[in-house]
């Protein structure tokens, strides 16, 4: 849990430690970041207006060495800030002021994706041309060499390959591949954007995630 401001800190540390979660409390993203290369978590809680480092560097630096989730927390109002937060590579975001107890779910939500409870159950190897994904091995390759996904893009993408050519609206895909009956569904968007960027030729000319104009998003298999 990093955030500057202690009482923050304490009570949502006190909501996730009745879930059972173990949780350490950093004040500032310089030693949060100290920390976490050094001994990376489950998770980190990980507030966007921090001392020495902002949440979003330390964000941008842990994703260069570790795939750890992360939930970043957000002035309210400030959907730029969610926007960037997300296209850096956290996992979810925030807004304050937060109800603890939504955050703790948020918290069981991240954790159960990356660990890989939900969307991509089974084995098995989806094929998309020179796309292959094995979803026992939580493995994607492109052309042959190996691209990285977060939990949440790897979990949007399989759900995608396992329903080629139908339409889904953002609110749809929020319910199932996130699991959230609620939220803001920029969040899809970003991660489509962000998947985009991985897996087409042409990030501005999608040929796979394709936009269905006014309904969502569609997976296409290449011809």
């Amino acid at each position: 849990m990093v955030d500057d401001d202690p009482t923050v800190a304490e009570v949502v540390a006190r909501y996730l430690e009745r879930d059972g979660h173990e949780v350490e409390c950093v004040g500032d993203g310089a030693e949060a970041l100290r920390r976490a290369l050094a001994d990376p978590p489950d998770l980190m809680v990980l507030d966007l207006m921090l001392p020495k480092l902002d949440g979003l560097q330390v964000c941008r630096k842990l994703r260069e060495r570790w795939p750890v989730p992360v939930i970043m927390l957000t002035a309210l109002g400030e959907e730029m800030d969610r926007v960037v937060g997300l296209e850096t590579g956290a996992d979810d975001y925030v807004a304050k002021p937060f109800s603890p107890r939504e955050l703790a779910l948020r918290v069981q939500s991240v954790l159960r994706r990356a660990r890989g409870a939900l969307v991509p159950t089974g084995t098995g190897v989806l094929r998309d041309g020179d796309l292959v994904v094995d979803v026992g091995a939580h493995e994607v390759r492109l052309g042959g060499k190996e691209i990285t996904l977060t939990a949440r893009e790897f979990d949007l993408l399989v759900y995608l390959l396992r329903n080629p050519r139908q339409a889904f609206s953002r609110t749809a895909l929020l319910d199932q591949v996130w699991g959230w009956s609620f939220g803001d569904s920029s969040t899809v968007t970003v991660h489509v954007r962000r998947l985009r960027e991985k897996i087409e030729v042409d990030p501005t000319d999608p040929r796979r995630i394709v936009t269905v104009w006014g309904v969502g998003y569609r997976y296409e298999p290449l011809p």
